[in-house]
């Protein structure tokens, strides 16, 4: 049960992840030394999508159920439990082309407003 229970976790930590590539440069208002966290996040976010990279914690968490005597899963955390809930069909070389361009195009408005906002208050 503790190797299962550690792989939710690291579910949790992967979408908690992806979440923060996509939506993280909001956190910015608040606290802005957070870019050091974020920038590189997103550019992982940006190669992993366009060059078709699996992530590794995909392996690390098939290893984790198959320890806990469940099956691991084939392809990646997106493919697994992300495009079921978006998109009836499987992922396909175009589709995360246009995920990866969703998320360039997301954090260049909020990087945007940022700096715009930055700028007027000095």
């Amino acid at each position: 049960m503790l190797w299962r229970m550690a792989a939710d976790a690291l579910v949790l930590v992967h979408l908690s992840f992806i979440l923060f590539v996509l939506l993280g440069g909001l956190l910015l208002l608040r606290w802005p030394r957070l870019i050091w966290l974020h920038l590189p996040a997103v550019a992982w976010g940006i190669v992993v999508e366009c060059l078709h990279l699996g992530c590794p914690l995909t392996p690390w968490e098939n290893q984790l159920r198959r320890m806990a005597g469940q099956a691991g899963y084939d392809g990646g955390f997106i493919e697994h439990y992300l495009i079921p809930l978006i998109y009836p069909a499987g992922l396909t070389p175009q589709i995360q082309i246009g995920l990866g361009a969703i998320v360039v195009l997301l954090n260049l408005a909020v990087y945007t407003w940022l700096i715009w906002r930055w700028r007027n208050k000095a």
